[in-house]
């Protein structure tokens, strides 16, 4: 089974006395019901799941009323076993083909005998309107493909390993080089294999890249697919947009150019179908700010931005013939800064963080800004051997007004800090967090 860290965050929700109902959204074929399984099988005595697309009779058991009465026996009769009070969790999957179940979750929150789990891609979460959206009884998690981290783990890195390079990181240590070499290694593995549960199954148990990238190429004809389903407008435009990703990511500049799309398209006529491909998780877009200065959403630029593929494998599969044996011989200079541009894009959302870059003519362009809790953090993303070399971030960090006092550059080399500039290996994006944000309570005094 692969390690999947939001198995944590489930098992937090299932301790919670005041659970809501739990709807795990995410990009298609990231492993959401595999790991909702591998949850109930561990934690609950009975578990019952109900599919939406492959048993659509199960719709059915929400045409009538909605109160938790009717519905638990209408359940309960469909899958023809009781169910147990306080020991069953109850999954409907695929639940944006069922409106009503997603009402239908007040009442069986409220009536409170059974824990429910509800899944759902983004692509189609949202593509039939719901009469009542269960507000303050469900709570989202997101999900992801597999994370570095994660993927690590999956080819046998050990807890000491990652033990010794936490320790590293936080004390701005040199990592061994044998462990250097060996996580440089894993790193283009990841590159080329990215995070989908079936792509890195298959390369655990394979080794074999050409089983890898036909898994990779049959989930982007399965995107394509569902775009035509699920996008109830624009279904030519997306296409085109998501098509194009690569092709823009390798672009010098690496902003999205809409003329590429069509030599007369417009932003206010694709803005709308750019949103969709973000919103179904499929693509991450990374916008231009002005300046480096919190909050970062005030000076975002919302029609000037790149964007990235969910999935740093989907993108070497849809990208150059033989991308892969080139990452694979450690070649990630010649015109690889795109591919991991995204790898880091894509790990760093999934670590909470907006992702805002800047492009400005008297400064050049920094690949990442940053906010975390009160600080703006620059970040460099190098893939050749000159990875000390960077204008744009040294003529950023001389501007007094902006106070920016450090930035980090990943790149291939060992772990380095050079007055403001902190040099990490690529893997060491593992333990580059987000600041949390601090809870103060207000203490509000009136006096009438």
């Amino acid at each position: 089974m692969l390690y999947r860290k939001i198995m944590e965050s489930l098992v937090k929700w299932k301790d919670d006395p005041n659970k809501r109902a739990l709807l795990i959204t995410g990009a298609r074929q990231i492993g959401k019901t595999y790991i909702v399984r591998a949850f109930a099988k561990k934690y609950y005595e009975n578990f019952v799941e109900i599919n939406m697309i492959t048993e659509p009779r199960a719709i059915s058991i929400f045409d009538g009323n909605l109160d938790a009465e009717t519905l638990i026996s209408n359940i309960t009769a469909y899958v023809s076993r009781p169910l147990v009070p306080g020991k069953t969790l109850i999954f409907f999957d695929e639940i944006q083909e069922c409106p009503n179940a997603r009402t239908a979750i007040k009442s069986l929150v409220d009536d409170g005998r059974f824990d429910y789990i509800e899944s759902g891609s983004l692509l189609g979460v949202n593509y039939k309107e719901v009469r009542s959206y269960p507000v303050g009884y469900e709570e989202q998690l997101y999900m992801y493909p597999l994370c570095f981290r994660e993927f690590a783990i999956a080819l046998g890195v050990q807890r000491q390993t990652f033990d010794l390079l936490e320790d590293c990181y936080n004390n701005k240590k040199k990592v061994s080089d044998v462990i250097h070499k060996k996580m440089l290694e894993i790193f283009r593995y990841y590159v080329i294999v990215g995070g989908m549960p079936a792509v890195v199954q298959q390369f655990i148990n394979t080794n074999d890249i050409g089983d890898v990238i036909k898994i990779q190429r049959d989930i982007l004809k399965l995107y394509r697919q569902d775009i035509s389903k699920y996008a109830q407008k624009n279904k030519i435009k997306i296409k085109d947009i998501f098509d194009n990703i690569p092709a823009q990511l390798n672009d010098a500049n690496r902003r999205f150019i809409l003329s590429s799309v069509s030599s007369t398209a417009r932003m206010e006529r694709y803005q709308e179908s750019f949103m969709w491909l973000s919103d179904a998780g499929v693509a991450l877009p990374c916008y231009n700010v002005t300046e480096p200065r919190t909050p970062l959403q005030l000076s975002k630029k919302s029609n000037i931005f790149k964007l990235f593929l969910s999935d740093t494998g989907l993108l070497c599969a849809a990208s150059m013939e033989n991308v892969q044996f080139d990452i694979l011989q450690g070649n990630l200079s010649v015109n690889m800064g795109s591919i991991l541009e995204n790898v880091f894009a894509q790990q760093l959302k999934e670590k909470g963080f907006s992702l805002c870059y800047m492009n400005k003519k008297s400064l050049g362009e920094i690949d990442f800004i940053l906010q975390s809790g009160k600080s703006i953090i620059p970040v460099e993303i190098k893939s050749g051997n000159d990875y000390n070399k960077h204008t744009s971030l040294n003529k950023l960090l001389l501007v007094d007004e902006w106070n920016i006092r450090k930035a980090y550059v990943f790149c291939k080399g060992n772990v380095l800090v050079s007055d403001a500039i902190n040099y990490l290996p690529w893997y060491m994006i593992i333990f580059f967090v987000k600041e949390p944000i601090e809870n103060k309570k207000l203490e509000i005094n009136i006096d009438i």
